[in-house]
C-alpha cells in the first residue's frame, strides 16, 4: 500500500506548541486518505520548536496530492498551535512542502496548499479555485476597514490588540506593551522617577543634561555640545529624523516677506539671493500644514503653543545648510517678525527652538504615523482581504506586514492623539526628485537620499526579479483579478479615494507593479527605520526637539530672554516622558528580522529563493559601503543601513 511521510514542523515563539490531538488527512487528485491523528505513543508531539514525522499509509493511489486537511481537537483546555509548515515525502520520493505559517485554533479545519505560488489564472482544478474563494471569504470577514479618526487612512477593525486574528498578534503581548517599555526605558535611563511629579520648569540647560547621566550615546552626546550653532540646525533637515522636509527654493514664498538686505550678510558667494536661488543653493522648510491647528488641551494646568513657521536655508561654501532666515507663522505682519543670525543671541535661539519643536510635531503625525505605520497597514489589510496565501505577491509582502496592524492597534490603545494629514508622494525617488533634493553634486551630505536610493533600488530589482518570475507580460498584470482587487482595496477603501495620495486604482504594466511593490516594501522596511530609529540620538535633547512648547512664539524681537526660553521649553515631568518615550520608540525588538532575512520560507521555487540571496549580496554591499563611510565621523549615519532596518514597522 502507499505510503507517505509527513514532517510536521511547530513554532518556536512562545506557546506555539501544544498538547491536543493534530490529525491530518491528504486529498489527491484520485481521492482522500483516512483522518489520520498524528500521535506518538510515550512521546510529547508538537513541542515548541519541535520537527515530528509521521508514515502515513492509504489504501489505494490518491494521484497528486491537492491539499492538506489539518484538524485539532481539544485535550484538556483552550491550546492553540502554531504550525510552520509541513512536508510530505511521496512513494515515489519528491518531497512537497505545505506552507502554514499561521496559529490553528480548537475544532478548526485549516486547508493547506503546496508552496508553489499561483495566480489565479493558474489554477484549473475545482478544489483550488473552491480554496483559494473559501480563503478570501474567511479573511474579509476577519480583516474589515473602519475608520478610525476623519481624514485618516481607514484601519482595522479591532478596538483593541486581544480584537486582532492570533495570526497577526505579537507573540507576547507583554513585550510590546508601550507603558511597559516606557516604565523600562526610565529603568535603563535611571531617570528620577520622583521628577515626573513636578510641572515645575527647569533651572537652565544644564539641567537638562542631568537627565542623560548613566547612558552613553555618541551622537546625541557630541549634539548636546553643538546643539546651538546653525551648523547642527540645518544638518538635521538632511540626516536627522525628518529628513524629507528640505525642498530647494525656487521662490520665496509671498507670505514669506525675506528682503535682500535681511539675508545679505549669510550670502558668501556675494551674490544676490535671487541669483542665489537660481543656482539652487537656497532651501525652504515650511510648516504650513500646522497652521491653524490647536495645541492639546488634556492638561488644564497647562498651556500649550504651537506655531506654523517657514524657515529659509542657505548652502555655504563649505555645503553646510544653513539657516538664514525664520517666520514662526504663515501670515506676515507687525507680530510676525523674520528672524534672522543676527539678531540678538537669544531671539535666534528660540526661534529655531521654534522650529525644531514645529518639526517635531510634523515628524511624529505625518512623517512617522501617518506615512510609514498607518499606509503599511494600509496595504496589510488590503493583502489580507483579496490575496490568497498562494499568490506570488502575498507572500512577497508577508514578511513586510509582521506585525504592523498589532503596533498600531496598541498605539490607538495607549499612545496617538487626533489629527488629520495626508499628502504628498511616498516613492522615494519621485519624493526627492519633488523637493529638487536629487544632485549629489549639489547637496553632498545628504546621505538619507544616498544611503536611501541604495536600499531603494536593491529592494526594486529584488521585486523585478519576482515578478518576472509570475509575470511574462503587462497583460498578465492586467488579468491577475486579484492583483487588482488588493490595489483597488487600498485606493478605495484604505485611502478612502484620495486622489491627492498618488496611488493608482489598477496596475496595468509590470513596470508599474513592480514600484508599487518596492514603495510597499520600502516604506514599512527603509523609509520606517530611517524616521524612527534616529529618534533618541536628535529627539532625547530635549531643547532640540521639544514636544510641546509652554509660552506663545515671540512677537517682538529683543525680548528674549534664557528665563524665557527655559518658561517656554517642557517642564520636568514632560521631559522625563519625552525621554523615556523616544528610547523606547528607538529600540529593535527581540528576535527583529532585518531587510532580506525571511525565515518563513512561503516560496519554495528555487528561481525566487535565488533572487532572494542576490538581494542579501545587494544589501550586504551597501552595509560595508556604510560602513566605510562612517569611519571616523563625528556623525555617523548609519539608519538606512540594511543590518539595521527591520523587514517591518513593529515599533
Amino acid at each position: 500500500m502507499p505510503s507517505y511521510t509527513v514532517t510536521v514542523t511547530t513554532g518556536s515563539q512562545w506557546f506555539a506548541g501544544t498538547d491536543d490531538y493534530i490529525y491530518i488527512t491528504l486529498v489527491g487528485s484520485k481521492g482522500c486518505s483516512e483522518k489520520n491523528l498524528l500521535d506518538k505513543p510515550f512521546y510529547n508531539d508538537f513541542e515548541r520548536g519541535a520537527v515530528d514525522s509521521y508514515d502515513i499509509t492509504v489504501a489505494e493511489d490518491i494521484g497528486d496530492i491537492q491539499l492538506i486537511k489539518i484538524n485539532k481537537h481539544k485535550y484538556w483546555y483552550k491550546d492553540d498551535w502554531y504550525c510552520r509548515h509541513i512536508t510530505v515525502k511521496t512513494p515515489a520520493g519528491d518531497y512537497l512542502e505545505f506552507p502554514c505559517y499561521r496559529w490553528i485554533s480548537n475544532d478548526k479545519e485549516i486547508d493547506l496548499r503546496e508552496g508553489t505560488a499561483k495566480l489565479v489564472t493558474h489554477d484549473v482544478t475545482q478544489i483550488h479555485k473552491q480554496h483559494r474563494r473559501k480563503e478570501l471569504e474567511d479573511r474579509q470577514k476577519q480583516y474589515r476597514w473602519k475608520e478610525w479618526h476623519p481624514g485618516f487612512p481607514l484601519s482595522i477593525d479591532a478596538h483593541c490588540h486581544s480584537d486582532l486574528p492570533h495570526d497577526i498578534q505579537f507573540d507576547s503581548e507583554k513585550g510590546v506593551d508601550f507603558i511597559l517599555n516606557y516604565t523600562k526605558a526610565m529603568e535603563n535611563l535611571f531617570v528620577n522617577s520622583f521628577m515626573h511629579m513636578f510641572q515645575s520648569s527647569w533651572n537652565d540647560f544644564a539641567d537638562f543634561e542631568r537627565i542623560f547621566v548613566r547612558i552613553s550615546n555618541t551622537i546625541s552626546e557630541y549634539f548636546i555640545q553643538h546643539w546651538k550653532e546653525d551648523f547642527m540646525f540645518g544638518y538635521q533637515f538632511l540626516n536627522g529624523c525628518n529628513p524629507v522636509e528640505i525642498t530647494k527654493c525656487t521662490k520665496i514664498p509671498e507670505n514669506f516677506p525675506v528682503t535682500q538686505e535681511m539675508v545679505e550678510l549669510c550670502l558668501e558667494r556675494k551674490l544676490t539671493l535671487q541669483q542665489e536661488i537660481e543656482l539652487g543653493n537656497i532651501f525652504i522648510v515650511d510648516y504650513k500644514l500646522l497652521d491653524g491647528i490647536s495645541a492639546n488641551k488634556t492638561d488644564p494646568c497647562t498651556m500649550q503653543y504651537i506655531a506654523a513657521p517657514i524657515c529659509l536655508l542657505y548652502k555655504n561654501l563649505e555645503n553646510k545648510i544653513m539657516p538664514i532666515a525664520i517666520q514662526l507663522n504663515q501670515t506676515p505682519g507687525p507680530e510676525n517678525p523674520i528672524f534672522l543670525p543676527s539678531d540678538a543671541e537669544y531671539d535666534w535661539l528660540l526661534a529655531k527652538i521654534w522650529v525644531r519643536s514645529s518639526d517635531f510635531h510634523v515628524h511624529q503625525t505625518v512623517t512617522h504615523l501617518l506615512r510609514t505605520h498607518l499606509l503599511t497597514e494600509v496595504f496589510a489589510i488590503g493583502m489580507f482581504r483579496q490575496l490568497p496565501a498562494v499568490h506570488p505577491v502575498f507572500k512577497l509582502l508577508i514578511p513586510h506586514v509582521r506585525f504592523t496592524i498589532a503596533i498600531n492597534t496598541k498605539a490607538r490603545e495607549q499612545l496617538i492623539c487626533e489629527c488629520g494629514l495626508f499628502d504628498k508622494s511616498l516613492c522615494l525617488p519621485s519624493a526627492i526628485k519633488m523637493r529638487g533634493m536629487e544632485s549629489k553634486e549639489d547637496i553632498p551630505y545628504y546621505f538619507f537620499r544616498d544611503d536611501g536610493m541604495k536600499v531603494w533600488d536593491a529592494t526594486l530589482n529584488f521585486a523585478k526579479d519576482v515578478v518576472d518570475v509570475y509575470y511574462d507580460s503587462d497583460k498578465t498584470v492586467c488579468e491577475d483579478s486579484e492583483l487588482q482587487a488588493f490595489v483597488k482595496d487600498v485606493y478605495v477603501y484604505g485611502l478612502r479615494d484620495n486622489e491627492g495620495s498618488g496611488f493608482p486604482k489598477m496596475i496595468k504594466t509590470k513596470e508599474k507593479l513592480i514600484e508599487y511593490l518596492t514603495l510597499v516594501m520600502f516604506t514599512a522596511s527603509g523609509q520606517h527605520a530611517a524616521v524612527n530609529f534616529g529618534q533618541y540620538d536628535w529627539c532625547s535633547w530635549i531643547p532640540n526637539s521639544p514636544p510641546t512648547m509652554r509660552c506663545p512664539p515671540p512677537t517682538n524681537k529683543g525680548e528674549v530672554t534664557i528665563e524665557y526660553i527655559i518658561e517656554s521649553l517642557p517642564d520636568r515631568g514632560r521631559s522625563c516622558w519625552h525621554l523615556g518615550a523616544v528610547w523606547a520608540l528607538s529600540q529593535f525588538q527581540d528576535n527583529e528580522l532585518f531587510l532580506g532575512l525571511y525565515p518563513d520560507e512561503h516560496f519554495v521555487e528555487k528561481r525566487v529563493k535565488k533572487a532572494m540571496a542576490k538581494f542579501r549580496k545587494n544589501l550586504e554591499d551597501i552595509i560595508s559601503f556604510i560602513q566605510e563611510r562612517n569611519k571616523n565621523k563625528k556623525l555617523p549615519y548609519y539608519y538606512l543601513s540594511p543590518d539595521r532596518i527591520p523587514n517591518s514597522v513593529a515599533v
